[in-house]
């Protein structure tokens, strides 16, 4: 039963960020959402597409029997848009309001979907998540920080609403910049931690 679910729950991760996306490349996704092949700068939108892209390489696997590197995928996938989900949370929400946070294809990309990918860990997964899963997990917002400041130092700061830090964290220097990134790297690190104990607790307690 527990596998019926977790195919239906992937078939709706991938749909839900397919029409999430091609919402905002043709539509718009709300106040805070950036129309067309510009949104793919966000860290949001390209963690939440990892994710759909995980889906649907689970399910055709899942096919065939299933497959560790898969399972490990998913894990650090879910980790990625735990972070998006947390910093809209305990940042971005209070700092833009809730309701700008989830309004059209944010709804999706900022709750929706990382929820459901963070559920689907906890409690539907099987598989053994190792401490170097866990660092593993830190590998996505590490490539996107370097990409992002490397953009930063090739192409300049910019001015805004051309600037080349979108996320304003190089707004009081570079030490600061690069600061929040390794508390970025690390909050993905705690969560990733967390969510491979809750996994390990429920399937233990499923076990017993």
């Amino acid at each position: 039963m527990r596998k019926k679910v977790r195919l239906i729950v992937n078939i709706c991760i991938a749909v839900m960020v397919a029409g999430a996306w091609l919402g905002m490349l043709f539509i718009g996704g709300g106040d805070l959402a950036e129309r067309g092949i510009g949104s793919m700068k966000y860290f949001t939108v390209l963690s939440n597409l990892f994710c759909g892209i995980v889906a649907v390489v689970w399910l055709i696997h899942e096919r065939k029997g299933g497959s560790e590197s898969v399972e490990r995928l998913k894990y650090i996938a879910a980790a990625s848009v735990a972070l998006t989900f947390a910093v809209v949370v305990l940042f971005l929400g209070p700092l833009y309001g809730y309701p700008e946070m989830f309004a059209g294809a944010n709804l999706w990309l900022h709750l929706v979907v990382p929820v459901t990918a963070i559920a689907e860990i906890i409690f539907l997964s099987d598989a053994v998540y190792t401490r170097r899963d866990n660092n593993l997990a830190m590998i996505p917002p590490l490539i996107y920080g370097i990409v992002y400041v490397a953009n930063i130092l090739i192409n300049g700061i910019g001015e805004w609403p051309g600037t080349n830090d979108w996320y304003l964290f190089f707004k009081w220097g570079y030490p600061v910049g690069l600061t929040i990134y390794v508390v970025i790297a690390i909050v993905t690190w705690l969560l990733a931690f967390i969510m491979r104990k809750a996994q390990s607790k429920m399937k233990r307690s499923r076990a017993s």
